[in-house]
Formats: structure tokens, sequence, C-alpha cells
């Protein structure tokens, strides 16, 4: 739906509707992350849209801001939505699992988004430590050894 129906969809019936658009990184094939346009209704009769993005399979977002519906960039608004429902929890979970939690609560099927809901988590044990050099990835030079 538009921008406008969107608008209209979550004023009456109290739902959210979303856009979801990829970020692709240097080579332009691969998405890297995502933007998120969530409308919702603002308690006032009228609505706001929430703005997230992020990399894909990080829990660190780039952006979390919320606009009132009556300054949407005009880039947003030619953007088309899907009505949904959504849980403010689920803005701390890492960008795709959101996406897919909107999709999923949307009823439209989708069948190439790769389930990362039903993906097993994986985390090292609680005993483990990893090395600080580790973190950062930087490849340790020959007179760092």
């Amino acid at each position: 739906m538009s921008f406008a129906e969107a608008a209209a969809f979550v004023r009456a019936q109290g739902q959210c509707a979303f856009a979801a658009v990829p970020v692709f990184g240097d080579d332009g094939e691969t998405a890297e992350g995502a933007r998120v346009f969530i409308l919702e209704r603002d308690g006032s009769g009228g609505f706001r849209v929430r703005f997230l993005a992020g990399p894909f399979f990080s829990a660190a977002l780039a952006a979390d801001e919320v606009y009132p519906g009556d300054e949407v960039p005009e880039r947003v608004r030619e953007l088309q939505f899907l009505p949904s429902v959504w849980q403010e929890e689920w803005c701390s979970e890492q960008i795709q699992d959101l996406i897919a939690r909107l999709v999923r609560a949307s009823s439209v099927s989708v069948p190439h988004l790769p389930d990362y809901l039903a993906a097993p988590a994986r985390s090292a044990s609680p005993d483990v430590s990893f090395p600080v050099s580790w973190i950062g990835g930087r490849t340790p030079r020959a007179d760092d050894r």
C-alpha cells in the first residue's frame, strides 16, 4: 500500500504498517543491512514513523528514531508498505529478526525470506574467554607476535 494508504490504515485500525529497504555494500550487489520504517499510532489519533537501521547479524543499530507524521521525508512517502502488527521489544533484536517478525505478523507469504527466527542460536559458553587481540579482527603484525 502507498504511504497515504498506510497512514490511513494505521489511524483507522490501530495496527502498524512497515517498509524495509536493503542497504547494499561497496560491491552494490550484497545487502549488508536494512532500513525499516514502521508507521504506528501516536496516541493522539495521528501517526508517527519509527526509523530503524543497522547491519545484518548485529544487535547494534545505526539509527533508532521517531518522527511525527508531518515530518516524514518525501523519500519515505514514496515507499510501499505492508500492514502488520509489532511490539516495542522487537526493536532490540537484530534487524533481520525485526523484519522477519514484521513479515510473519503481516500474513503475507514470502517464500524466499530465510527463517532467521528458527535459526539455532550459537554462542560461546560463559567460561570461554577470547584474547583482546581478536576483538576488532585485526591481523597481528610480525612485530606484535
